[in-house]
């Protein structure tokens, strides 16, 4: 069963659904969750309050909106573009992530989070 949530980061808004995983799940249990974004190329990241392994389905190429935790980092992630560490148009992460869950809808306005803003993951309104 997947968990409706929110992430605001700074001024955008967006709705991602988390996936029936033991790591969503870890972050869904901890919700609501603050951080302050960093930026790589077309990825999200900011450290949250969970510790996780890598997982079976663990992998290094995204599709965009796909929502995953970086365990080097502990870090929720959230990849929308190309990143530093892409080879043409793929999105890559700097090594191996958790898929948490992914993005609803347009994703263009996560272009326009910088590096620094405030986010927070919480529960999305109607879903306890």
């Amino acid at each position: 069963m997947s968990k409706a949530i929110k992430i605001t980061a700074g001024q955008v808004e967006v709705e991602a659904e988390l996936n029936d995983n033991l790591t969503a799940k870890a972050v869904a249990e901890k919700l609501p969750i603050k951080g302050t974004a960093n930026r790589w190329g077309g990825e999200i990241y900011f450290a949250i309050p969970v510790t996780a392994g890598l997982e079976k389905d663990s992998r290094e190429v995204l599709k965009a909106g796909e929502l995953g935790y970086w365990p080097t980092g502990k870090a929720f992630c959230i990849f929308f573009g190309p990143t530093p560490a892409s080879q043409g148009d793929e999105i890559r992460a700097a090594s191996e992530v958790n898929i948490l869950g992914k993005v609803e809808g347009d994703l263009s306005c996560l272009w326009d989070v910088s590096d620094g803003a405030d986010v927070t993951i919480e529960a999305a309104f109607g879903d306890a």
